[in-house]
């Protein structure tokens, strides 16, 4: 899947280069950017997968649910801008672009998460990545963090954070939070609410590939290519931290 893995990330790359270059030149801003953003990026996307992986179906947050990717061994999920409210905010870093691949049998095998502002894409071809600050403010101490929804309350933050004795903070989309506990800015994600298979499937596979824990708030697995999108909940932590934070929110 090497070659699955290094396309994943060389459209996740393009896509945020467009949507940077959009975000600097196009004069526009808030919702209109964001707009913008969404139908440029998945148009790019959506284009280059069927003409790279003609055989291949597609799932993604800004085209029509296909359901033929049902019967389908191969299906690309794809964010085309995961944080559209961030991204159409002058000075956040904290949006992504989001591609995956998720294959019959084996579930989720490739994926790329693009960090745009900070002009770096992860994949599921690294098998570790050093700690870097840039999506929040350098650590202070050895707390451990909580990162959660900045636009949505999470009654799990709490628990979650006096598990491990840690504090909670506040970031943008599905992809940047998890890239927090990748690149270990952060420790501990947690979700209850308001996903789709689409939010999570590129941040997982990459955080997987790293060696982060990764599924639901029951510790159940996530499970993508479903007949019903909606996947609402996650939790993404170091490993050691795993058994405290599952018991703390089950």
């Amino acid at each position: 899947m090497g070659a699955d893995a290094r396309l994943a990330g060389e459209l996740a790359t393009a896509a945020g280069e467009l949507l940077v270059r959009l975000r600097s030149d196009s004069g526009l801003s808030g919702k209109e950017l964001g707009a913008a953003g969404d139908e440029q990026a998945n148009d790019l996307l959506v284009s280059r997968v069927r003409e790279e992986r003609p055989d291949d179906a597609v799932l993604s947050e800004e085209s029509a649910d296909d359901r033929r990717r049902l019967a389908a061994d191969r299906v690309w999920i794809i964010d085309p801008l995961d944080g559209t409210r961030e991204f159409g905010m002058p000075d956040r870093a904290d949006w992504a672009v989001h591609v995956a691949l998720w294959h019959r049998g084996s579930g989720l095998v490739a994926g790329a998460v693009a960090l745009p502002d900070l002009g770096v894409t992860y994949t599921t071809d690294q098998s570790s990545v050093e700690p870097v600050a840039g999506l929040l403010p350098a650590r202070s101490s050895t707390t451990p963090r909580v990162v959660v929804s900045a636009s949505r309350p999470q009654p799990l933050a709490d628990p979650a954070a006096a598990a491990v004795d840690g504090e909670v903070v506040q970031l943008g989309s599905a992809g940047a939070k998890t890239m927090a506990v990748v690149r270990g800015e952060a420790d501990v994600y947690v979700h209850s609410g308001g996903q789709y298979e689409w939010d999570s499937a590129a941040p997982i596979a990459v955080a997987r590939a790293v060696g982060l824990w990764c599924s639901r708030v029951d510790g159940s697995p996530l499970e993508y290519n479903n007949a019903d999108v909606y996947l609402p909940d996650l939790v993404v932590c170091r490993a050691d931290l795993q058994e405290k934070v599952l018991d703390a929110i089950r």
